[in-house]
This record gives structure tokens, C-alpha cells and sequence, in this order.
């Protein structure tokens, strides 16, 4: 199972280089946008982006983002061809080929909400508890792949602290850290990593209780994001597989169950008190 949207792809950290992917799609926006005879800085004012970012974009050396890929499909003339080959761009070692537009949405978020049944999020996952989850794949990661995996995941967790103004709302499952996934001390740094981040202004922690009679959340995990344009976009993830979602409607409902979720769980102030109870209990 690919856990939180990673595999082993490759190695490193950062920004890594271009991918042929990512220079095929820019080549394409070129072609197009000079046979519509606009210049990078006209194109740009058209799309809403610098004629920097057009330019990083056509080379091949910037992932661009939803608002990019929907902007430039329609000053190119509607095609479709645009938002088919962005389903297919490749940068980040690490990342799963259907999570990189998330993972890229979410550098960018205002607002991300989380609910996660299986696991610790990846955001809030220690080192220890994210190598115990890659050693536990099936088939087996070998050490390049685990390397990559930890990198990829050490990078995106800075969101937490480099994006003090955005909000990150996180429900996880009781049950989760009842595993005690990686043994005793795992789960302990890992409870202690969860009180220690929960007390950041922009981060609010919820456990979702053992008994709960009631639970909005029975469908699965799911993560909910806004863009700065207060566009919203869900992310839910199975199994070698993963669905980003841009659709309205179906958004509506995913936000009704979270709102309902974040009732139904306990308070942030009570889950700390959970959680430094259950650290006690280990």
C-alpha cells in the first residue's frame, strides 16, 4: 500500500530538477501560446501569472498549478490538451505520480483540513513512525527508496511552521495511536510530537474517540484544501491510487462531514489531555 501519497521514486531533497514530463508540458504551452502570437508578458496578463512564472513553466522548471493549467486552457483555445498532460507531470522523488498536484496545492493552501483513520498524517508524522510505515510496505522499499520517501515527507511538514497564516485542522482516529504503530518509544515521540506541534497558533489537533456513536467519517480519510483565489479542492487516497477532486458538489458534502467530524470529536484542549493520558498510559 502506498502510505500518504508517497513511494520510493528516487532519491534526495529540495527542489530536485526538471523532469521530462514537465518539459514536454512546457513546450506545449510555448507552441500554443506563440501560434496565438502573445509574448510571455501578454500571455501572462492573460492567465494572471508573471511572465517569470510563464517562462520557469515553458522551460520546464516550475510544476504548475491548477489555476495555471485552467487559466492558459482557456486563452489556448480550450483544447483539452493542456489539462489532459498535466495528469501526467512527474517532479517530486517521493510522491506517488496521482499525489504531486495535491502535494503542490497544498505549498499554496490557506486552509487544509485532514481526517486520517489509518495513520498519523504524513504532516505530523515523527521520523521513527515514517520509516516504520516504508519498512512495512508491500513489496519492500529498499534503503534509496526509503531515503527519498523521508525527504520528500520532512520537506512537506515545514508547511507547518514556514506558513504561520494558514490554518491546518487535523481529526485523527483514537484508535491510531492505540496500535502503538513502531513499538512503545515510537508511539511516545510520537505523542509528544503531536502535543508539541498542536500548540502552534495555526494548528489545531482533534481525536476522534474509540466509542463514538455517531461518526460523519465512515466513508474514509479524506483531505479538504482552499487556495489563496478561496477555491476549494478534496484529496481522498486508496490503495496505489488517489483522487484529486475539484467538483462543487461533491466538496459541499465532503465539508459537511468534516464540519460534522470536527463536533463529533473531542476538543482540542481535551484531546491534549487524551493524548498526555495515553502518553502516560505507554
Amino acid at each position: 500500500m502506498v502510505v500518504d501519497g508517497h513511494v520510493g521514486t528516487g532519491s534526495g531533497s529540495g527542489e530536485p530538477e526538471s523532469s521530462d514530463s514537465l518539459r514536454t508540458f512546457g513546450a506545449v504551452v510555448q507552441a500554443l501560446r506563440e501560434f496565438q502570437g502573445l509574448s510571455r508578458e501578454e500571455f501572462g496578463d492573460l492567465v494572471g501569472f508573471s511572465k517569470h512564472t510563464v517562462a520557469s513553466v515553458e522551460l520546464g522548471r516550475r510544476m504548475p498549478d491548477v489555476d495555471f493549467v485552467e487559466a492558459a486552457e482557456r486563452a489556448l483555445g480550450n483544447t483539452g490538451a493542456l489539462r489532459r498532460g498535466a495528469e501526467y507531470l512527474e517532479r517530486q522523488p517521493g510522491l506517488a505520480a496521482w499525489f504531486r498536484r495535491w502535494a503542490n496545492l497544498e505549498k499554496a493552501a490557506i486552509t487544509l483540513y485532514t481526517y486520517e483513520c489509518r495513520m498519523i498524517p504524513g504532516l505530523l508524522q515523527t521520523e521513527a513512525y515514517a520509516r516504520q510505515l516504508f519498512i512495512d510496505e508491500l513489496p519492500p522499499l529498499n534503503d534509496e527508496q526509503i531515503e527519498a520517501n523521508w525527504a520528500a515527507r520532512a520537506e512537506r511538514q515545514k508547511l507547518l511552521r514556514e506558513r504561520p497564516n494558514t490554518a491546518f485542522s487535523f481529526i485523527i482516529e483514537e484508535h491510531v495511536l492505540l496500535r502503538r504503530t513502531g513499538g512503545t518509544q515510537v508511539t511516545r515521540a510520537a505523542i509528544d510530537h503531536l502535543l508539541d506541534v498542536g500548540e502552534l497558533r495555526n494548528v489545531e489537533i482533534q481525536i476522534m474517540p474509540l466509542v463514538r456513536r455517531a461518526h460523519a467519517g465512515l466513508h474514509g480519510p479524506m483531505q479538504l484544501l482552499e487556495t489563496p483565489k478561496h477555491k476549494w479542492f478534496a484529496y481522498m487516497e486508496a490503495p496505489e491510487s488517489g483522487q484529486l477532486i475539484s467538483d462543487a458538489k461533491a466538496i459541499s458534502v465532503l465539508q459537511m462531514r468534516y464540519a460534522r467530524m470536527r463536533s463529533q470529536a473531542l476538543t482540542p484542549e481535551d484531546s491534549a489531555s487524551l493524548l498526555r493520558q495515553m502518553r502516560g498510559d505507554l
